[in-house]
């Protein structure tokens, strides 16, 4: 069994920073240099862990210096770590160089989950991303160069009915020129209120199952990937989802081709199997 601690970098009171979504700020600070190292220590002494992943936010909005002295004593005090990972905004690699990136990667870095949700510049404007087509370009690039294993998520029903194909074929466009080494979809779900979120995008109509359907499958049509393990089964997904783009492109489209047409036949999650 693969054990995985949680290190919490980040806490959520101290730097303000645009909240997705919303024009309210969200607010994280940087913990304790100090206390980070010792609990790292004490994790240590305490359970053999194989996994790390840094928390609580976008750990690589930190300085370089700071989080290569973290990776330094994960890799002392926790010597049977094979990969540490972490989120990652785009827009948070802006000031990291490759090289920067290189340093970490060789320090233990073996993966970035990467938010980037669209690759429609529309898109994201109407959602207060915070981010661009060239943002997330240029940040999926960056990583890559550095040899950080890149997963990027993109959300299924983002743009509404009124951006839904500029949204698939876009994000298709971004997944194509980056070929990540992991690519997954979620469905879009409203947390705080679909009326909330309608405050910066007011002509938003949310997909029904059907379009949805029919979202993924024109992004699955655009994708030309050549070794990218893409899944759709986080718990918010109707329809799972699991190869290799590109080997099973054509078997996953048959799937969502039969969900469209044959729902009763392809063993879709029902609303209360969805968890969220």
């Amino acid at each position: 069994m693969t054990l995985t601690h949680s290190l919490a970098l980040l806490d959520k009171s101290g730097v303000t920073t645009p909240k997705m979504y919303t024009q309210e700020q969200k607010k994280f600070r940087a913990r304790d240099e100090a206390q980070v190292l010792e609990e790292i220590r004490l994790t240590g002494e305490r359970m053999i862990v194989q996994r790390v992943f840094l928390a609580d936010g976008d750990a690589l909005v930190m300085p370089t210096r700071r989080l290569l002295t973290i990776l330094t004593a994960i890799r002392e005090h926790m010597p049977e770590v094979s990969r540490v990972s972490s989120y990652c905004l785009p827009r948070n690699l802006r000031k990291k160089s490759v090289d920067e990136l290189k340093e970490l990667a060789d320090a233990g870095l073996g993966m970035a989950y990467v938010g980037c949700e669209s690759g429609d510049d529309e898109v994201l404007a109407r959602v207060n991303k915070g981010e661009t087509y060239a943002s997330s370009l240029s940040a999926l690039d960056k990583l890559g160069q550095a040899g950080i294993t890149r997963s990027v998520m993109i959300l299924n029903g983002l743009g509404g009915t009124v951006l839904s194909d500029q949204h698939a074929d876009n994000s298709a466009r971004l997944m194509n020129e980056t070929q990540p080494e992991f690519l997954s979809t979620l469905v879009m779900s409203f947390p705080q209120g679909e009326a909330r979120f309608r405050a910066n995008f007011a002509d938003f109509q949310a997909l029904n199952q059907q379009q949805l359907f029919v979202e993924v499958e024109r992004l699955l049509q655009g994708l030309e990937l050549r070794d990218t393990v893409f899944r759709s089964d986080h718990a918010s997904n109707y329809l799972v989802l699991k190869g290799t783009l590109g080997a099973d492109k054509q078997r996953l489209l048959a799937q969502v081709r039969e969900a469209i047409e044959k729902p009763q036949q392809a063993r879709l999650r029902q609303e209360w199997q969805r968890g969220l």
